[in-house]
């Protein structure tokens, strides 16, 4: 009879990609420092993804500090994926918390992450509460149309307190805990912002891979982490780059579906032919009822760009497919040519 071991005495070690953030990063460090779990239970990794300002002395300083609790690692290779992914090859803990160099994490974070593996066996993987905290009051269709995946918040509609899905229950990298045979089995994380675009489905993807291998996913709002927004993701500028790069996401996480070029010329021209009037007449549909703001028309039309810009590269490079096709992001030793 196998014996049921808890959860919640296991070591995390959290894992925090960084690059060119040394304001931020040590706000999120002391945030994590400062947890109410047992500090021998867990370790923080910083992996510093090439960073060009002082990112190095502002971590140094904290090790000096800390020097059992923080480690430094670097990463030349541009993408926080590999930056993700060779931070859980040096972790020593059983589960791995990822989150980003923007983050405050509350007290009892970790602790109440722990609880949710103890519900059941076949959770893989966790998340909380994802809240915004503004550099400056953003203006009312920030706050009314952007409290969700594109600023990486969780929906605000949300009530559940704790949620046990088949589903990923809205789990984003900046706020997920992953048991680390588990990480491994479904191997890493995908690549996502690389050198500024989006040119994979990054978290979505892992997130894709645990769910094929048959684990279920936790959430719970008592386990709550600030998200640090600066007044430059709450204008139009960046929402039009953002929804860009979903595009490129998208036919990344679609072409991944198929893993073929059947069918891939018909779906570009379904797509942005008939679905893209359907489509842009659902969004005024939602605009008139205020359930959209009418900066996401401009916003969509690069993200229909984008779409065809990224499937015509699957097209025609036979190399790039290859890559797109890579199930296993730990085995990638080498810095790849995946610029759009």
């Amino acid at each position: 009879m196998r014996i049921f071991q808890s959860f919640r005495n296991m070591k995390v070690s959290i894992i925090i990609p960084t690059y060119n953030r040394s304001t931020m990063i040590e706000k999120t460090l002391h945030s994590f420092l400062n947890q109410t779990l047992d500090e021998r239970q867990y370790e923080i990794i910083v992996c510093d993804n090439n960073s060009s300002d002082d990112t190095k002395k502002v971590v140094s300083n904290i090790i000096e500090i800390y020097p059992k609790r923080v480690r430094y690692l670097f990463e030349p290779r541009q993408g926080v994926h590999f930056a993700r992914n060779t931070s859980a090859k040096h972790a020593s803990g059983d589960i791995l918390y990822f989150t980003d160099d923007d983050m405050v994490a509350e007290k009892n974070l970790l602790e109440e992450l722990l609880k949710l593996f103890d519900l059941d066996e076949a959770i893989g993987t966790v998340t909380g509460l994802v809240l915004p905290l503004f550099d400056e009051p953003p203006p009312k269709w920030v706050k009314k149309y952007l409290h969700n995946y594109l600023l990486s918040l969780t929906d605000s509609h949300r009530q559940e307190k704790i949620i046990v899905s088949k589903s990923d229950c809205g789990v984003y990298s900046c706020h997920q805990a992953i048991k680390k045979e588990v990480f491994f089995k479904a191997g890493g994380f995908n690549p996502e912002n690389t050198q500024g675009v989006w040119v994979g489905d990054g978290e979505t993807g892992l997130n894709i891979k645990i769910k094929e291998l048959g684990y279920l996913f936790g959430y719970s709002s008592s386990s709550i982490i600030h998200h640090m927004i600066p007044a430059t993701r709450t204008n139009l500028t960046y929402l039009i780059k953002r929804v860009a790069n979903q595009g490129f996401c998208d036919s990344y996480t679609e072409y991944r579906n198929h893993k073929s070029l059947n069918g891939l010329v018909l779906r570009m021209l379904k797509r942005n032919t008939y679905g893209f009037f359907v489509f842009y007449a659902f969004m005024l549909l939602q605009i008139l009822r205020g359930k959209k703001s009418i900066r996401f028309l401009p916003a969509y039309l690069f993200y229909y760009k984008n779409r065809l810009i990224y499937d015509f590269r699957l097209l025609m490079d036979a190399d790039f497919r290859k890559i797109v096709e890579i199930d296993d992001w730990l085995l990638v030793d080498e810095e790849l040519e995946i610029k759009i």
